[in-house]
């Protein structure tokens, strides 16, 4: 559960104790928008920033890792061309009937799009943690790169609805590791978030919303 700082800061900013609480990611890639709806929402970055450790161990994994890859495998590759391209045809069809990626409701004008076009902007880190009150929905952001969902104490409100305007919807009891809900808006856009933080959290912010 989150430690008692975390919700110390929460009680401060909503100013009463949250109905319930849960650290969570967008847990798919950011789809490409449209370059026009991009640069009017300013241009703002689509991923979140990497640690300086990640960029090494990548250049290690390309310059070292894939060419022992590729020389032990390039003829097993090379009799398993065709059935690879029909394969990539598939993925590509698949795709193409989904360029949202079951991420979002695919129109990047209404509320959820426009949240994505923006959401790099209020923090590097893609965690988010979304509060509930009686009668509004907070999503806060923590400033920094890199954080401990369990002891960041440093993260503000970049994002307030109330329930008119946004609702949540998710299911109990799903399996841990693999829980989502949705944060659906009133103009009909949603939102889907994974990767829910701390069990005891997540169990209880999906009863919460589910009930």
């Amino acid at each position: 559960m989150a430690k008692g700082k975390v919700r110390r800061r929460a009680r401060k900013i909503l100013g009463e104790e949250p109905v319930a609480l849960v650290w969570c990611e967008i847990h798919k890639p950011i789809p490409t928008p449209p370059k026009d709806l991009h640069r009017a929402a300013g241009k703002g970055r689509l991923k979140s920033r990497h640690h300086w450790l990640w960029y090494a161990g990548a250049v290690v994994f390309f310059f070292v890792v894939v060419p022992m890859i590729l020389i032990g495998n390039l003829g097993r590759r090379h009799d398993q061309r065709p059935s690879g391209r029909s394969r990539g045809r598939s993925r590509d069809r698949d795709r193409g009937q989904d360029p949202a990626n079951g991420l979002f409701d695919g129109d990047w004008n209404l509320t959820a799009g426009q949240l994505l076009l923006r959401w790099y902007g209020y923090s590097p880190s893609p965690k988010r943690l979304v509060m509930l009150t009686r009668d509004r929905i907070y999503v806060a952001a923590s400033p920094r790169r890199r954080l401990a969902p369990t002891k960041a104490d440093d993260f503000r409100t970049v994002m307030e609805f109330t329930l008119g305007q946004a609702r949540i919807e998710g299911e109990a009891g799903q399996p841990r590791g693999y829980a989502t809900f949705r944060l659906a808006f009133a103009d009909g856009s949603w939102l889907e978030m994974g990767r829910l933080g701390e069990p005891e959290d997540a169990d209880h912010f999906l009863r919460t919303v589910s009930g």
